[in-house]
């Protein structure tokens, strides 16, 4: 029968009792597959880290465009690093600076999370923010 078609037999479950076959075109099968393959893969991208820099004299507008940024990072899968940059006597206002990174999350909550709370690096808070 494949042969009077012009196409091929083309065994498709060898493992079940009796085995499974089709009569197809095997080139058109195997284009279909490797397109099925290309599509998982690139919806399996692995995210990259992506930046966001802030420091204590950031304004609240300049946050809310910072967060829409980071929003798109989130959207693409993308995990976000927060780093707060403290600079000469920034550093006796520690609670200032952690309350700025709690109100940036807040900002970011419908986006995304954080795993770890917020830590400091040296002369930077670190926050990573994963997608949800």
């Amino acid at each position: 029968m494949a042969r009077e078609r012009e196409l091929d037999l083309v065994e498709v479950a060898p493992n079940v009792n009796p085995p499974v076959c089709k009569i197809m075109d095997f080139g058109k099968h195997l284009y279909r597959q490797n397109k099925q393959e290309h599509k998982q893969k690139k919806s399996q991208k692995q995210g990259e880290v992506k930046g966001i820099r802030l420091s204590m004299r950031t304004g609240i507008h300049d946050l809310e465009v910072k967060a829409a940024k980071a929003k798109e990072f989130l959207k693409d899968r993308n995990v976000v690093k927060v780093a707060l940059i403290l600079r000469g006597r920034e550093f006796t206002h520690m609670n200032l600076a952690y309350d700025k990174m709690k109100s940036f999350m807040t900002m970011l909550a419908d986006a995304g999370r954080t795993d770890e709370p917020t830590k400091k690096q040296g002369n930077n808070l670190i926050m990573i923010i994963t997608p949800k």
